[in-house]
């Protein structure tokens, strides 16, 4: 992990986590340059490395400023961007209502080396509105709390998302911001930018196996494919809840819903690590995708009591991870199945018993 790697201020926000295997390597660049995003490039070079053009990066154009060295051994590259926070509540008998949007571009972010974790492989984003006139963000924040991964395993709190060594988790975090209205209820903005020939979909999976996850059965992932289908090359993949609790428990769970995937006509709003990265063909042959994730029920008092909200999601490469059934799943599985099973056997067997007995009490007729 590399914080502002060639560049002496905390002004600004870079950070590049590498992950080195044996034939390639990995890069993920979290930025708060412009809207907070993050750069994944897989390489099929083990000794790839992270250039940055500082004087151009921070220039107003700064396409061009960033690049993976060899570029002939990059294999794909996306990046994600964290756009807009919306707010709004329902009133009766207008319906809902809208509050003026957060837009994460314009935001003041505080130094992310400050929490960088070497050891653990943490970091955290923290920032809150540059101007906020309506005073919700006085006694708050929000945050992006970064974790990278070693190896496979699973998060210790929940959602408890299975991982590997080739993904990340990402934590959205709002706590403190007083909302607006009786009930809010908030809608994060999530924007994907893939190159010529890669299409995102997004694919919800049911499984009656929650054993890590209680009373949650839904995984949603928002797969990078190739136009042919042929392979997965990312993702980013989230269990339908988030949490009301610092220290998150079954009982606050808050309901977390996808609203569709639909293609960005809009203007990408300004990162400069995604602009660096992809210089112009940004607005050419890169295809722009946002998806909108909602958070609250149509009640929206869980935020509203505890002032507090957190969403895990995982990004990585290759097919998302896919939980196995648990041992308790199958024994459960089988003692259900079995039982009405052996019962009829056992009936049957019974049933011919009883009458090989019956017909044995009388003696053969000539």
């Amino acid at each position: 992990m590399q914080y502002n790697p060639g560049w002496n201020s905390s002004s600004v926000n870079l950070l590049h986590v590498r992950a080195a295997g044996p034939e390639d390597s990995l890069h993920y660049v979290w930025s708060s340059i412009g809207a907070p995003a993050v750069l994944l490039v897989a390489t099929q070079s083990p000794s790839s490395a992270l250039r940055v053009n500082w004087t151009q990066l921070l220039s107003p154009s700064p396409a061009g400023a960033v690049w993976i060295d060899p570029p002939d051994s990059v294999v794909y590259s996306t990046a994600v961007v964290f756009t807009k926070l919306f707010e709004f509540s329902e009133t009766k008998p207008l319906g809902e209502l809208f509050y003026p949007t957060y837009d994460l571009s314009e935001f003041s972010w505080d130094s992310l080396n400050h929490t960088l974790n070497h050891t653990a492989l943490t970091a955290e984003l923290s920032g809150a509105p540059a101007t906020d006139p309506g005073g919700g963000f006085a006694n708050g924040s929000l945050a992006f709390r970064v974790t990278a991964y070693e190896a496979s395993g699973r998060a210790g709190r929940l959602p408890s998302l299975l991982h590997t060594a080739d993904s990340s988790q990402l934590e959205f975090v709002l706590a403190g911001v007083a909302p607006r209205g009786n009930g809010s209820r908030f809608v994060l903005e999530v924007a994907t930018v893939e190159e010529a020939g890669v299409v995102r979909r997004l694919r919800s999976e049911r499984s009656i196996d929650d054993e890590y996850t209680p009373t949650i059965f839904e995984v949603l992932s928002l797969v990078a494919e190739s136009q042919n289908g042929s392979s997965a090359l990312g993702f980013l993949q989230w269990k339908a809840t988030a949490y009301g609790s610092r220290s998150p428990r079954r009982e606050d769970g808050i309901r977390c819903r996808a609203q569709g995937l639909r293609a960005a006509n809009w203007t990408l709003p300004v990162s400069g690590i995604v602009q660096a990265y992809f210089g112009e063909s940004l607005g050419s042959t890169c295809t722009v995708s946002a998806l909108n994730v909602s958070f609250g029920g149509e009640e929206g008092q869980v935020y509203q009591e505890k002032r507090y909200l957190s969403w895990s999601v995982l990004l990585g490469f290759g097919q998302p991870p896919r939980d196995p059934f648990s041992a308790l799943v199958i024994s459960i599985t089988a003692v259900a199945l079995g039982t009405p099973l052996a019962m009829l056997l056992l009936g049957s067997c019974l049933v011919l018993l009883a009458r090989r007995r019956r017909y044995s009490e009388y003696e053969p007729i000539n």
